[in-house]
């Protein structure tokens, strides 16, 4: 079903959502973009002349009730975002909530308590997904954060809606934006992988060798390729049992016709801090008194030069240290060259967690394609895992 398409007239929608938001020590929203995101569905909603009943994790809870991660914070923000008032319910499954929300007039706007005050959310508890779907006549799932876990309220609910449920406009999105960098025809089709770990990376450089025409390697997991090519890396960031793989990938890259593009050059120092005095290195010669913390400017050059040429990208992973301030021209270079790229044309895809944060630091957000607001389970997309949030819309 197509979410563009229903009609919610008098329709009680329950739409998962991702209001897993970052709060100050008074209860206050301190980054409302999650919640915003949610918007164009919620308002589809209530423009069709339906309610709606959201639900939502935040945080760790340890499967209880606890104030500190009481989603009654968020409504604030949300009343202010929505402009009306939203009514609160203090649990998600108890006979007093199920009685709101049985009872909703069209234009009305619950929210649920923690899902993830029940232990049973996160092991995918039947019959608690069961007193969840007594909340609605049609199930939306608009949260593409979670897809990739298998919890009573993203994957598990949608059994109790065989004929009445769908996307969310945002996760719909999110799957429209993947698939778009995954299938198209469009080339070239450049992916720039950051981070420390060429271990936590391993899968969706794999995959992606399947599809790319470039593949930029940056951040900490660029110096194991260094090393495994017998590059002298001094004291960088280093994962010496993946040297074989690094060399293993290079090889399978070649096979493909894959350019894969390393760094050339390191901006480093002798200590691990923001005011250590910093020198430019050839990345095949930095002093073993020496670490890398960002990529030079011949690497910055080389890599702008191969992403504005591209006519798709997707960057997961910062280039250095972006969070310590003389780190960070590396990762803002490579940030302002997909925005370049954006504006000829190229469609850009921003995931993961690093990379949201630096393209967020940097107010570059609206001026690439899409940012997505799920860190693992894009990577998880991407990597070609079927995501149980998703299997369970699509499947009849």
């Amino acid at each position: 079903m197509n979410i563009k398409s229903y009609n919610f007239q008098n329709k009680r929608a329950l739409v998962r959502v991702d209001f897993n938001v970052p709060l100050d020590n008074k209860g206050q929203v301190t980054d409302d973009t999650r919640i915003k995101m949610s918007l164009p569905t919620i308002h589809k909603i209530l423009n069709d002349g339906g309610s709606i009943v959201l639900m939502s994790h935040l945080g760790r809870p340890k499967d209880e009730p606890n104030p500190q991660f009481s989603l009654s914070q968020t409504i604030p923000c949300l009343e202010k975002l929505l402009n009306k008032n939203v009514i609160f319910c203090n649990d998600c499954i108890d006979h007093k909530s199920i009685s709101v929300t049985q009872n909703l007039l069209p234009g009305q706007v619950v929210l649920l308590e923690n899902l993830r005050f029940y232990k049973e959310e996160k092991l995918g508890d039947k019959d608690f997904a069961y007193q969840l779907s007594k909340h609605g006549d049609v199930y939306v799932n608009d949260a593409f954060g979670t897809a990739h876990r298998a919890h009573a309220s993203t994957s598990v609910i949608a059994d109790f809606f065989p004929n009445h449920k769908m996307f969310g406009l945002l996760l719909q999105n999110e799957i429209i934006s993947v698939e778009k960098v995954l299938n198209s025809n469009q080339h070239p089709l450049t992916a720039i992988v950051g981070g420390a770990k060429v271990s936590s990376k391993i899968t969706i450089i794999l995959n992606l060798i399947e599809k790319v025409d470039h593949l930029i390697i940056g951040g900490g997991m660029a110096y194991t390729f260094i090393k495994a090519q017998n590059g002298s890396i001094g004291k960088s960031l280093v994962e010496d049992d993946f040297l074989s793989l690094a060399l293993e990938i290079l090889e399978k890259a070649k096979e493909k016709n894959v350019h894969i593009h390393l760094p050339v050059d390191a901006l480093c120092c002798e200590e691990f801090n923001n005011d250590s005095p910093t020198k430019t290195r050839d990345i095949n010669e930095i002093p073993n008194n020496e670490m890398g913390l960002d990529i030079g400017t011949e690497s910055i050059k080389l890599f702008s030069n191969v992403i504005e040429k591209s006519a798709l990208i997707l960057w997961n992973g910062p280039m250095g240290v972006f969070e310590m301030n003389n780190f960070q021209i590396g990762t803002l270079s490579i940030a302002n060259a997909i925005v370049k790229a954006t504006k000829n044309n190229a469609f850009s895809l921003i995931g993961g967690g690093d990379s949201i944060a630096a393209i967020n630091l940097f107010k570059l957000a609206d001026k690439v394609s899409h940012v997505s607001t799920g860190g693992g389970a894009m990577l998880e997309y991407l990597e070609g895992k079927e995501l149980p949030g998703i299997k369970s819309i699509k499947s009849s």
